[in-house]
């Protein structure tokens, strides 16, 4: 067994029992245990972490703890480059996608709706979650620290906000997702493509009203769900808007 000192920096501090955090603790470590498995040991998902130092030097996750060790662990930096360091990632991936697991529905189709590729199942097991966050590169969202310390989930967030829209807005600033968003261009429902349709080709499918007081469309191939530009449309954009601050053009239409 070695004794190692650990320091927590920022939200990473919220995982922690309260008598460590935010100072300085030691801790007893198992033998030839990796740093990895200490941090979570502690309580911390691996997923939440980005940089670890140890004896002020980088350090990866595989990294054995060693007696009189001084492990500083860092989440997500927003305001400097640490990009001379080592990382505990590979690399980031570039093409955000997400899986949600079966608490986080509300989240899903926010994510949907700001046009995030985001799988979800209100009855998904944890093992469907790691299959596919490996098999299909996707970023895990949950409130179960418990999946995130799964050893094959490289890339996950835990979700802190209990409600829908601030999570949203959680995932939006802790992944930089407003550049890359693209509202109103996925099914809300099934998560597929939505493509633009002449008024025509769904007349048949339209309420009355909607016939009458609407003419730009779009349409899902893959569950047959018309949109258009009605009351529930209004409700979306306010959230869109609130959420990224301004207001994109060109987008295709959500539902109503």
């Amino acid at each position: 067994m070695a004794r190692a000192t650990f320091r927590f920096y920022e939200e990473l501090n919220d995982f922690l029992a309260p008598r460590n955090r935010r100072h300085e603790f030691d801790h007893d470590c198992a033998r030839a245990a990796t740093v990895k498995h200490e941090i979570e040991a502690l309580g911390v998902p691996h997923t939440e972490v980005e940089l670890v130092l140890v004896n002020g030097e980088s350090a990866g996750f595989e990294r054995i703890s060693g007696e009189g060790d001084r492990i500083a662990v860092y989440p997500k930096f927003e305001s400097f480059d640490v990009s001379p360091l080592l990382r505990v990632r590979e690399a980031p991936l570039r093409t955000p996608r997400f899986v949600a697991d079966a608490h986080l529905g509300g989240l899903a189709r926010l994510l949907r709706l700001t046009g995030f590729d985001t799988l979800y199942d209100n009855a998904i097991h944890d093992d469907d979650v790691e299959r596919l966050c490996i098999e299909e590169q996707r970023i895990v969202l949950t409130r179960d620290r418990e999946l995130l310390k799964r050893r094959t989930i490289t890339h996950g967030c835990y979700v802190r906000s209990l409600r829908p829209e601030p999570q949203l807005q959680e995932i939006f600033s802790r992944l930089d997702l407003t550049g890359l968003s693209r509202p109103f261009s996925l099914c809300l429902s099934c998560n597929a493509a939505l493509h633009p349709v002449e008024k025509a080709q769904v007349e048949e499918q339209l309420p009355p009203g909607v016939r009458a007081h609407y003419e730009h469309f779009s349409i899902c191939h893959a569950c047959g769900r018309v949109f258009w530009e009605g009351s529930h449309w209004k409700r979306l954009r306010r959230i869109v808007d609130r959420v990224l601050h301004t207001t994109p053009h060109g987008a295709a239409l959500p539902p109503a």
